[in-house]
């Protein structure tokens, strides 16, 4: 039988190999998070309007488009829920094993914007410390922010004012 289903799959080449692997196998969501930082390390968190009550805190996120790249997906949904503008940077994490769905995790650098919520989506945003992340914050968020957290200053650092010689 593996024979036959070999020899077929060699006669009918190109599209028609992609269009059958594509009935074939299972088709997935790609949710993508962003973790965007400003200049002082603080991270970018919103109240998000359509999550459980109690837990409506998290990072800007949603699903990535038909033919969208994950950094394009992390570009677009911070503007669309915050009017900032990011680049994404660095994939921090990629999670699977939901039914239909895939976490993709990346690092963005705020590169501009006025900071403008989407109500429709979200209630509130705050640049936020991480020694003052709210309750309520999704724990895979706060985990990532945690885990990505730019390293303090060493002890007796001089803040790039020099040393004294």
């Amino acid at each position: 039988m593996k024979r036959l289903v070999a020899v077929l799959w060699r006669l009918i080449k190109g599209p028609l190999q992609w269009r059958a692997l594509w009935i074939w196998h299972a088709k997935f969501m790609v949710g993508v998070t962003g973790v965007v930082r400003d200049a002082d390390g603080r991270v970018l968190l919103l109240k998000h309007r359509l999550w459980p009550e109690g837990r409506q805190w998290g990072l800007p996120t949603g699903y990535a488009n038909k033919s969208e790249t994950f950094e394009d997906t992390v570009v677009r949904e911070v503007r669309e829920e915050t009017g900032l503008e990011v680049r994404a940077t660095r994939l921090l994490h990629l999670k699977s094993g939901y039914k239909l769905r895939v976490e993709v995790f990346y690092e963005a650098e705020l590169v501009g914007g006025t900071l403008s919520i989407d109500s429709t989506e979200v209630l509130e945003a705050e640049w936020v410390s991480l020694d003052s992340l709210p309750p309520g914050l999704q724990e895979t968020h706060r985990h990532l922010i945690e885990q990505t957290a730019p390293p303090p200053p060493p002890s007796g650092w001089g803040g790039g004012r020099g040393c004294d010689a």
